[in-house]
């Protein structure tokens, strides 16, 4: 087993937009092991990137120091069964990226193997342009910490949480997150067109507006709402609008919103433990 070699279980879309991150950022193809038992998605793996390719998950594991599970939750205790042994004999650097799945569980399916990085990618990270909440299991090296960082910013930023407890409310707030925007997108859609604009007009202005403000908000490097007061002039449309929405609870539409994601990600971690 090479350590500084990554073994991807699963090669679907978001272990794809991972590999293909690492090989952008300069890791050899040869480093990379990914198993996946839909022949055609190896194939597409291995033409696309040179990485190579394993219908079988303790072959492709055997190869790397690190592991990024990138498998359904509802596998994955199977799954880790299956690399149980082969955990205990080469105590490889363990990085889930699956959802509900909490260290405790991964740890107890591998046989009680300690170094496990529980990691919440969002689908913006299919574009390079996701963050990432991670968790580190104490037995978990600084070393092997820079590790899993180091995979998971090919797909974006990332954040480590120090209470495992808080990844909960990671996938309420950034997983789940894009969805909220979709849904605010859709509705000014539809609001502009019952303006009179047409749906090419009414799409162009909503994309670009939310494209704007988030470069606003990540590059201007003030308060959100520092940036909403200095748009927000005395009496004018935009003060209407903004009482409109504050006068509907908007806020505390979104903390509930956030609440109720929140607290169904709890809910189905422990149904899965």
């Amino acid at each position: 087993m090479n350590t500084h070699s990554i073994t991807f279980i699963g090669g679907g879309n978001m272990a794809r937009s991972l590999i293909a991150g690492l090989v952008r950022q300069g890791t050899a193809p040869a480093h990379i092991h990914v198993a996946e038992p839909v022949a055609e998605l190896r194939d597409a793996l291995s033409t696309d990137f040179g990485v190579k390719t394993y219908a079988s998950a303790a072959e492709a594991a055997a190869q790397g120091g690190v592991w990024v599970l990138a498998v359904k939750p509802q596998v994955m205790s199977q799954v880790c069964g299956d690399l149980a042994d082969l955990a205990a004999r080469h105590s490889p650097l363990v990085v889930s990226i699956a959802a509900g799945i909490t260290s405790a569980q991964l740890q107890r399916w591998l046989g009680e193997h300690g170094a496990v990085v529980r990691a919440m990618p969002n689908t913006p990270a299919l574009l390079g342009a996701g963050v990432t909440g991670l968790f580190a299991t104490p037995e978990v090296s600084e070393a092997q910490r820079a590790q899993a960082d180091q995979v998971l910013a090919t797909a974006g930023r990332t954040v480590w949480i120090e209470d495992e407890a808080k990844m909960d409310a990671v996938t309420g707030v950034s997983g789940s997150g894009p969805a909220y925007v979709f849904l605010l997108a859709e509705a000014m859609e539809a609001a502009a067109q019952a303006q009179g604009l047409s749906a090419e007009a009414a799409h162009t202005l909503v994309v670009q507006t939310l494209l704007g403000a988030s470069r606003m908000l990540d590059e201007s490097g003030e308060a959100p709402a520092e940036l909403r007061r200095r748009v927000t002039s005395p009496n004018g449309t935009t003060q209407a609008a903004i009482e409109s929405f504050q006068g509907d609870g908007f806020e505390a539409i979104v903390a509930r919103a956030i609440d109720a994601a929140t607290a169904r990600g709890k809910a189905l971690s422990e149904k899965a433990s």
